[in-house]
Formats: C-alpha cells, structure tokens, sequence
C-alpha cells in the first residue's frame, strides 16, 4: 500500500512539472492523446499486465536549434486495468512532412512493482525510475492535425540491477497544434 501511495504521489509530481512546462507561448504547442495496447512484447519479454492505456500529452515548440530543434514532452499514461501508471517527460523530434518519424528520449516515472512477485501477475521494472525511448511514424493530415502509430518503451537498461524486463506499449494517437 505504501509503495502505491508513493508512486501516486510522484505521477502527481510529474503531473506538476507537465504543467509548469506548458506554460510557454502557445503558438508552438500542441496537445495529443491515443490509445495503447499495454505490455506488448516487442523488445521485452514481459507480457505480464493487461488492458489498455490511454496517453494524454503536450508537445512544447522546438528548442536547442544545435540539436536539431527537439520539442519537450510530458505526458501521463493511465493502463484501464490498474496496472502499470505512469507519467513522463523528454524529447523528440519530428523528421519529414507530411509523412514524418517522431524519435524521442525521455524519463518516466511509474506507479508498477520495482521488484519482481511471480504470484502479482505484476512486471517487477527494477526501478521506479526508467528511461523511456519511443519511436512514432505519423502523418500530417492538416496544418493543425496529426495522427500517428507509435512504440514507449520504459527500462532502466541495466543500470539499476539485473532486473530490467522493461514495458512496451504500441498505439495510435492524435496530435492537434494550438494556435
């Protein structure tokens, strides 16, 4: 119970800090939101959890021109049959038009089991920090309108123990830019 309390506590921090981003000009902003199939095994070896996820998000205008001109990201992700939550903040690009890939790099927090009980039916994720890489290919249907296929990962690549099934999530989502 308090494990669980703790990471709700902290999805509400990332919640926070989501909103504290989007407080820049809103011109460059857009706001997104998709559906998930949960714990699908593309690279890990999971498959444990279940439901679906829902994302929703917000994508800032682009900064560090140096780097290629990336948009920060904050999103949440709620999983339909309790499972595995969590929130997340990064970056990613989007490279092409209309037809674009969206590669991004990020962390997130979750509100999952750290270590690993066979009888939870639970992915034990190592830590209760992760990264999180995703990969999206979208398409542009207008100048405010976007749709897009994309792959989360969340893992901590071994950094933090042995114990690093990972959680993959595939799904579409809508992208819609504020003016």
């Amino acid at each position: 119970m308090r494990e669980g309390l703790s990471g709700l506590m902290k999805l509400r921090h990332a919640l926070a800090a989501a909103a504290a981003l989007a407080a820049s000009p809103a011109a460059a902003q857009e706001i997104f939101g998709g559906v998930y199939d949960h714990d699908t095994n593309i690279i890990t070896a999971s498959g444990l959890e279940s439901g679906a996820d829902v994302e929703i998000g917000w994508r800032g205008g682009p900064i560090l021109p140096a780097l290629g001109g990336p948009r920060p990201h904050a999103f949440v992700s709620v999983n339909s049959a309790g499972d595995t939550h969590f929130a997340a903040v990064g970056v990613s690009w989007r490279i092409g038009h209309p037809v674009y890939v969206r590669p991004g790099i990020g962390i997130a927090v979750h509100t999952g089991h750290i270590d690993y009980d066979p009888s939870s039916g639970r992915i034990g994720l190592g830590s209760r920090v992760l990264f999180e890489p995703e990969i999206g290919l979208g398409y542009r249907l207008s100048d405010r309108v976007s749709i897009e296929a994309s792959w989360v990962h969340l893992s901590h690549a071994t950094l933090f123990g042995s114990n690093n099934p990972g959680l993959d999530t595939v799904g579409l989502r809508l992208n819609y830019k504020l003016r």
